[in-house]
């Protein structure tokens, strides 16, 4: 073989050589960012249903809390202008549970604020005021 058709096949193999790796390349980095958006969805849904679930619980708490802070408000209420002494006691009991339950929601709904971001339920109230 002459010198050019050893240059011709020389520069050709290295363009052949250029543009499949090019092409590879490329297809790489297309496989790369589908298998990167794949993960990425995996963990996105995974982070929804966590916040969801945090969400669901947290507010399951807060009207928990709430139905109880009501119910020994009443009861207080019911029994603390009574005649007898052990009505007066259960109402002391109840305004204590109901000041403890308050106490313990305050401080719930500011450690998992974060939850609602700025967006409380409208059943759920922002704090229970403590029962004079």
């Amino acid at each position: 073989m002459n010198g050019f058709v050893k240059a011709l096949l020389a520069f050709v193999v290295g363009l052949v050589v250029i543009v499949s790796s090019l092409v590879f390349g490329f297809g790489m980095e297309l496989g790369g960012t589908w298998l990167r958006n794949k993960q990425e969805y995996a963990v996105q849904k995974v982070d929804d249903a966590t916040n969801y679930e945090t969400l669901r619980e947290v507010e399951n708490t807060a009207r928990a809390m709430i139905s109880s802070y009501e119910s020994d408000k009443l009861t207080y209420e019911q029994y603390k202008d009574s005649d007898s002494p052990e009505k007066q006691s259960w109402a002391e009991q109840a305004k204590m549970r109901a000041n403890k339950t308050a106490s313990t929601y305050n401080n719930y709904l500011l450690e998992n604020s974060f939850v609602w971001q700025g967006n409380i339920p409208a059943d759920i109230a922002s704090e229970l005021p403590i029962v004079q």
